[in-house]
């Protein structure tokens, strides 16, 4: 019997590869409008997901991937606090 469970896969919205689901962060923006980090991956609304991945952050930014994907302005500190969790898991890996 196989006990291998079916990885859920995700694409870049920046990068456009695929990857497991884990190693994404999704960007959700609610019917409100509001746009946030959604760590837990459920929050309903609108989802983007990005690599946690510093040039993924910045490519997205550059080019206003988020802002297009998601049909909404996106602000600045969104793409810090991207880029502050990324540090955080990064440190806590190694």
């Amino acid at each position: 019997m196989n006990t291998k469970r079916k990885v859920p896969m995700r694409k870049c919205v920046a990068t456009g590869e695929m990857k497991p689901k884990k190693e994404l962060v999704r960007i959700v923006r609610s019917k409100e409008g509001e746009v946030s980090i959604d760590l837990t991956g459920k929050k309903s609304g609108r989802g983007a997901y990005l690599s946690k991945d510093k040039e993924a952050v910045q490519l997205a930014k550059k080019k206003n991937i988020l802002s297009n994907h998601l049909d909404v302005t996106v602000k600045a500190e969104i793409y810090e606090e991207l880029l502050e969790l990324i540090e955080k898991e990064n440190l806590s890996t190694k």
